[in-house]
């Protein structure tokens, strides 16, 4: 989930008026002598204090999109996003009905395995070669399709290419969602414990008939 991050910046006028103050205290006081030059330094330390409080600090937000408190996690999960967000144009750029539906499948699993990590970002390992490679190669395969498709590109070469992307782009949506389900295996295992315990104990005391 993005949160808004608060940053503070500092007004530089307060800064600059300080600085001015010297040469009017010189005018003012004999900087030459020890408490001309305390003086002067008096000022200056005084119109910085009054300028500060006349002009607060500016407070600017930027949106992070993730913040999990692991910035390696935030950059996997940013990374993720992207990667989606192009698979999700180059859908919108390819006509081919079949595909299509093959490639919303990865982009439905791929938005899963966003939320999943985001949940618990100590699954992020079990997502590294997926950040790393599948999603990125699944996104370049399907670039040089749309390419070609858009280009009106014809020839064995090009055909036997777009021939492989859809026959394989089924297996391809499959692992993504295998992938998905994959981050709730430990929680299937804990909750059908749970379920087997609470059936025990509904039987015992005959709750369950």
């Amino acid at each position: 989930m993005s949160k808004l991050q608060e940053i503070r910046k500092k007004p530089v006028l307060p800064l600059w008026l300080a600085a001015l103050a010297w040469p009017v205290g010189a005018l003012l006081f004999p900087v030459y002598s020890l408490w001309g030059l305390a003086a002067t330094a008096v000022l200056s330390l005084a119109v910085y204090l009054v300028s500060a409080r006349l002009c607060p600090d500016r407070i600017q937000y930027r949106e992070i999109p993730y913040a999990t408190g692991s910035e390696d996690v935030d950059a996997m999960l940013a990374g993720i996003e992207k990667n989606l967000d192009a698979l999700h144009a180059l859908n919108d750029a390819i006509p081919d009905a079949q595909l299509s539906n093959e490639m919303d499948r990865m982009e439905r699993a791929g938005r899963g395995i966003l939320k999943a990590v985001e949940a618990a970002p100590d699954k992020a390992p079990q997502i590294d070669r997926f950040a790393r490679y599948y999603l990125p190669e699944v996104v370049k395969i399907m670039g040089a399709y749309a390419r070609m498709e858009q280009g009106g590109i014809r020839g064995d070469n090009a055909d036997q290419i777009q021939k492989e992307v859809r026959e394989n782009a089924a297996t391809m949506a499959t692992a993504f969602e295998n992938q998905l389900d994959s981050l709730y295996s430990a929680e299937a295992m804990d909750i059908s414990t749970d379920i087997e315990v609470l059936d025990h104990i509904l039987k015992s005391q005959n709750l369950a008939q």
